[in-house]
């Protein structure tokens, strides 16, 4: 973007925002370049430079600030807002917020003429988080929609209950899930508690890029008139009992919960207050991490508040040891994710990824609904086209079928909307990414509830005299040896859309013929909504997922190669899934070998990558 173009938005957005200190932000660096700070000044932009940012050489990196905070407005996607906190269009603040939510005001008085209308509104433990918060109960308060507002951080799963069991319109939670620091977010809700999803979430996309005022009432106004209420602690209670309630063996809690201990990492999030109070309800021994149990937006402890990286539960793990607990869990910083490491037979510690933890999770429900008699006629799990195939093997062992989804949690609400539809039982969603769903009350994941589930599972196969690895294992010589990496990399700015582009282009234009060595058997491209066989791409059947930019591919010893961009963060993602069958060299040799097969294709993976970072201006 050319530097004429940059002042001009940057001016419009220091007029338009209402915040003194994300102003002056902007504010701030157009003085380093010597244009002026405020709207009105007159100085042209295209004037030579005689600022600070001149006379030390660092020009260039303001522009390039102002560049990344201006080349385009942040977008209002398919599942809400995500950027990093700051002053600018292409940030998250007051204005790109209140904006947002005008525009779903919007939206829902269209589709909803006359009807008295509200929301639910949580947020995490993150900077500007209860700002956030409140200025989006003042829009919808401006717009004559009541909000309830919860009185302090809760977990996003709770906001999706009490969408429910409110009967509200729509639900907003401020967070940024387990992004770094520097970020916050908005998810956006519908009427049945899930993320929205076509056509709500296009018409609110529409609606959103029209708006040019927010409608807000003050603070006072929005309480005194009722148009703002804060909930009170009933609604915690409610989603308590709810968890608890899908608990199959409270027997057995009961009998065993003395012989289990756990350590648990809130990561400096919300987890804490609920998990903590189900945990102590049902008996057991929970020790939190000290050092992360408060909430805190900078997360001081980890690089990352992602219960997926390994280092985020450091300090919960070691703990562990010292306490000889059983089981470590974690949640990221809204809750709705779980991680959780399992004291292997030398006292080690073992992570299980989230593939893992769902193959288990499902396992257990399975096994203990015909153990009790309670399996449905027609029971159905979820999972998305990149979460393990470990899980259909599994199910259909029980009389189970799956059903696949595009990646994201909405897609599988809306699996779950389909199969109520269709008179199916749904007994379990997952994803790859540490997101689990048991119930049907909250239609997004769910770390609280899947953290109960995964504490009273590890007490059965504990009576069983096994832990959750040895099962694990079991599973793996039943079905065939499931593995699986990822390989993430980051392009920022807007060059670096440029480069994801390039990349799935690439591929479309000349399709790998092998992975690692392992020939390519059949390719699916959700954009275009065709899969095919390898030699038979005159004969593509239409794919029966919504279109998205993702690509797959099937290699001839069943393993599944998955590329697509992030839609919350400027990264391309590579999901691989490979399966080995169990050979002479049992178990262990089907380790090696996955180990071998999964490092070529990260390496060709890794080439395609950084021959694409030199691209990239």
């Amino acid at each position: 973007m050319d530097h004429d173009s940059i002042m001009r938005r940057a001016k419009a957005y220091i007029a338009a925002e209402t915040d003194p200190a994300f102003r002056k932000e902007v504010e701030s660096l157009l003085s380093e370049v010597g244009a002026g700070a405020g709207a009105g000044v007159g100085v042209a932009a295209g004037a030579s430079v005689t600022s600070r940012a001149a006379a030390s050489g660092k020009e260039s990196d303001v522009w390039a600030e102002l560049e990344d905070r201006f080349y385009r407005d942040l977008e209002f996607g398919t599942g809400g807002l995500r950027g990093v906190i700051g002053g600018g269009f292409n940030r998250m603040n007051f204005l790109v917020v209140t904006r947002a939510t005008q525009g779903l005001c919007d939206y829902l008085l269209a589709t909803f003429p006359g009807k008295k209308l509200s929301a639910v509104i949580a947020h995490d433990s993150r900077d500007h988080s209860d700002d956030f918060a409140f200025a989006t109960a003042r829009v919808f308060a401006g717009n004559g929609i009541k909000a309830w507002l919860f009185p302090s951080l809760r977990p996003t799963p709770e906001l999706s209950y009490a969408v429910r069991e409110l009967g509200a319109d729509t639900g907003i939670v401020v967070t940024a899930s387990h992004n770094p620091p520097k970020y916050n977010g908005y998810k956006a809700y519908w009427n049945d508690g899930s993320q929205v999803t076509p056509p709500h979430d296009t018409g609110i996309i529409d609606r959103v890029g029209k708006v040019v005022d927010a409608k807000l009432l003050s603070k006072e106004e929005g309480l005194a008139k009722g148009l703002i209420e804060i909930l009170d602690g009933t609604m915690d209670d409610r989603y308590v009992a709810m968890v608890k309630s899908h608990l199959l063996r409270p027997a057995l809690i009961k009998e065993m919960a003395s012989q289990v201990k756990l350590v648990y990492t809130p990561l400096h999030g919300t987890g804490a207050m609920l998990f903590e109070r189900i945990m102590g309800e049902l008996g057991l021994k929970v020790t939190t991490v000290p050092e992360q149990r408060e909430p805190d937006g900078r997360f001081p402890t980890v690089a990352f508040p992602n219960p997926e990286e390994a280092a985020a539960l450091d300090l919960a793990v070691k703990l562990a040891a010292r306490e000889k607990a059983d089981a470590v869990m974690a949640n990221d910083p809204d809750a709705d994710r779980l991680g959780i490491a399992v004291r292997a037979a030398d006292g080690s510690y073992t992570l299980v990824t989230g593939n893992q933890l769902g193959s288990l999770h499902l396992d257990y429900l399975l096994l203990t609904l015909r153990e009790l008699g309670r399996l449905p006629k027609r029971p159905v799990a979820i999972k998305t086209i990149v979460t393990t195939d470990l899980q259909t093997r599994i199910a259909e062992s029980y009389g189970a079928s799956v059903r696949e989804c595009l990646t994201g949690f909405k897609w599988i609400a809306d699996v779950m909307r389909s199969l109520e539809r269709e008179g199916l039982d749904f007994v379990y969603g997952t994803e790859e990414s540490y997101g689990h769903l048991v119930e049907t009350e909250v239609r997004d994941k769910d770390g609280i509830s899947a953290a109960a589930l995964t504490a009273e599972m590890t007490l059965y196969w504990r009576s069983k005299g096994k832990s959750l690895l040895d099962r694990l294992d079991e599973l793996y010589l039943q079905h065939g040896f499931f593995e699986e990496k990822g390989v993430n990399r980051y392009f920022e700015g807007a060059s670096g859309m440029d480069v994801m582009e390039g990349i799935m282009e690439a591929y479309r234009a000349d399709q790998p013929r092998a992975f690692g060595g392992v020939p390519v058997v059949k390719i699916r491209d959700v954009r275009s909504l065709r899969e095919w066989r390898v030699g038979a791409e005159g004969s593509a059947a239409k794919s029966s997922l919504p279109s998205s930019d993702v690509l797959q591919w099937w290699l001839a010893d069943g393993t599944v190669l998955t590329v697509r961009p992030s839609g919350t963060e400027p990264k391309i993602k590579y999901y691989i899934l490979s399966r080995t069958d169990i050979g002479a060299d049992g178990l262990g040799g089907a380790r090696r070998a996955s180990v071998a097969k999964n490092t070529a294709i990260v390496a060709q993976i890794k080439d395609t990558l950084e021959k694409a970072a030199k691209t990239q201006k």
